[in-house]
């Protein structure tokens, strides 16, 4: 017959007791019981609700789309700096740069900056790097500056259900719920509070544990193993 309490989970609950000298036997017991079925509750504030793994929320979640959504966002890339619009262009003479009158909202301003900033700019006056720049009203010359803008491209992204961030993959919504939306809790913990609900398979497991049959069981069993026999004693006292 296998025995109820295995030679690690012995060691466990002797660790728990050398540290928790007040203990009673219920509380020792459901800690028996988190060690044996590898239990592992975890808290959702945001549905104030506790179950039974973490594992077990994210399955429960998904399956009610409570976790994530799909949803597509468009990409645009960076604005012309000339385009059919624009009638005035003040130019860099050594790096081509240039700003639109209709494009920047200062664009004489922004030249002077470039130039003045400009590591390919070696012209010096009186030590310090020239503002020299070019200025065209030619509308053929500013049609010379005009690029086609590349099209928009659209992405399929993930949405956490709970706090609505962009994420690029299923995978880092999951990531981050894990590490930012969830409190683990044990099993003793979850069975002395009463500011949540305990979901109901979980709450049936842990009822179905929670009898004199069950605890007698236990109880029994511990009475073999002489480490436990001045803590029986007490408890039964």
């Amino acid at each position: 017959m296998t025995p109820l309490i295995t030679q690690d989970t012995k060691n466990s609950m002797l660790d728990f007791l050398k540290t928790n000298k007040t203990i009673d036997l219920t509380t020792i017991y459901l800690f028996f019981v988190e060690k044996k079925f590898k239990i592992k509750p975890v808290l959702f504030p945001k549905e104030k609700t506790i179950y039974f793994s973490l594992e077990d929320l994210i399955q429960k979640l998904e399956q009610e789309s409570k976790l994530w959504r799909e949803t597509e966002i468009h990409i645009q890339f960076g604005g012309a700096s000339v385009n059919e619009l624009t009638k005035k262009i003040y130019i860099c003479p050594f790096t081509g740069k240039v700003f639109g009158d209709n494009t920047h909202p200062n664009p004489q301003d922004a030249i002077y900056d470039w130039v003045s900033t400009c590591p390919e700019n070696k012209e010096r006056i009186g030590g310090l790097k020239a503002k020299r720049f070019y200025v065209s009203e030619d509308p053929e010359v500013i049609k010379n500056y005009i690029k086609k803008r590349k099209e928009p491209i659209k992405k399929v992204v993930y949405s956490s259900a709970v706090t609505g961030k962009l994420f690029n993959s299923k995978g880092a919504v999951i990531e981050d719920f894990k590490k930012n939306h969830v409190k683990r809790m044990t099993l003793v913990e979850v069975q002395n509070q009463n500011r949540y609900q305990i979901e109901s398979e979980f709450l049936a497991f842990i009822q179905k544990q929670l009898t004199d049959e069950k605890l007698s069981e236990f109880v029994e069993e511990l009475s073999d193993h002489k480490e436990f026999q001045d803590y029986l004693k007490k408890w039964v006292e």
